[in-house]
């Protein structure tokens, strides 16, 4: 436990104490946000143009020094295969984010990698992701709600569906990134969520199927990258001095996704991370009747610019949306527990 409590304040303290460093830097170089203005709407950000973006680095790096910080400074625990390849993971993702930020702004146009290229920075970090967890970490190949109980789908068929686990978590979280701490709000209630999660695998590791010591390095990640986009939330809430880019919006999707791939919630997921789900869901929605109807189903897409265009001030929009947020993690919580409680012999 004291590990877990080291990673989340130490990654927080780390990236609140470096992220105005950061906002410096970046504006003393012109690196500042790119807003496109293509669409049916002026789009609401327009006045944000030239905030310092990648803020990302500093929420990614928060939550490595934290994590590395827990191990160091806690005799009992020690670096696990799920940890490590967690590290990995994010640190691929944020690296594509990186990439994709800076030609954006070297181009001087709210455009970096090309769709492409993008992807197949995704698709890549994925792709390796997953062959690890099955032949490294051995994770099992069961499909799991909270415990690897259900079908089991083979190595490849995990492989496959890991793979599009991770590469749409990560987009479904860019896509959450356009109001100022949407994203860091939501993302620091379901890393706390999935840091529950893993303590509570890291106490009973029969039942779950998981080794302790991978359960609970899981668990400091979780808590590292919660204390991580809490402390960049400080200077990310609106109005936002920073914003977190590519290179943290992939990182923290690729995280969530990871966390519930190696924790076997996978079937979980849609339940903790509802909000990204939501967006996801609205940006197919208005494709989806525009191409094939003529027509828009809402305003603006994704759904919290149709609230803001529609007249909602954007601090109202961003607050009721961590309020569905903490309501998804808390029924996510709750579906996990009370599932817990029914194992025979948990409760005599």
């Amino acid at each position: 436990m004291i590990a877990v409590l080291m990673a989340a304040s130490v990654a927080f303290a780390a990236t609140l104490a470096a992220t105005p460093f950061l906002i410096r830097m970046l504006r003393a170089r012109g690196i500042g946000q790119l807003i496109r203005d293509d669409g049916p709407f002026a789009h609401p950000h327009v006045a944000k143009a030239g905030t310092p973006t990648m803020g990302g680095i500093a929420l990614v790096g928060g939550a490595v020094i934290g994590y590395l910080v827990a191990h160091v400074r806690t005799e009992d625990l020690k670096f696990a295969r799920t940890g490590i390849l967690m590290i990995g993971l994010i640190l691929g993702l944020a690296a594509v984010g990186f990439v994709d930020d800076y030609l954006g702004i070297r181009r001087g146009r709210n455009l970096g990698l090309r769709k492409r290229g993008k992807t197949a920075g995704q698709l890549a970090v994925a792709v390796v992701f997953a062959y690890l967890a099955i032949e490294w970490v051995h994770v099992p190949t069961r499909l799991s709600y909270t415990r690897p109980e259900l079908a089991d789908v083979t190595n490849v068929g995990w492989f496959v569906i890991a793979v599009l686990i991770v590469y749409g978590t990560a987009n479904a979280v860019n896509l959450t990134d356009g109001m100022d701490g949407l994203a860091a709000g939501s993302a620091t209630l379901v890393f706390f969520a999935f840091t529950i999660i893993g303590f509570w695998q890291f106490r009973h590791p029969d039942i779950y199927g998981i080794e302790a010591a991978l359960a609970i390095d899981l668990a400091v990640v979780a808590a590292a990258m919660a204390g991580a986009c809490g402390g960049f939330l400080w200077w990310n809430a609106a109005p936002a001095q920073i914003f977190m880019g590519d290179t943290g919006s992939l990182a923290i999707g690729g995280a969530i996704a990871g966390l519930a791939l190696l924790g076997g919630t996978m079937l979980l997921l849609p339940i903790l991370g509802g909000l990204y789900v939501a967006e996801t869901l609205s940006v197919i929605a208005q494709i989806v009747s525009f191409r094939g109807f003529g027509r828009r189903v809402l305003r603006m897409a994704p759904i919290h610019h149709h609230f803001e265009v529609g007249g909602w001030p954007e601090t109202t929009v961003i607050v009721r949306l961590w309020l569905f947020a903490g309501a998804c993690v808390a029924l996510g919580l709750g579906l996990f527990y009370a599932d817990f409680i029914r194992i025979p012999g948990v409760i005599e």
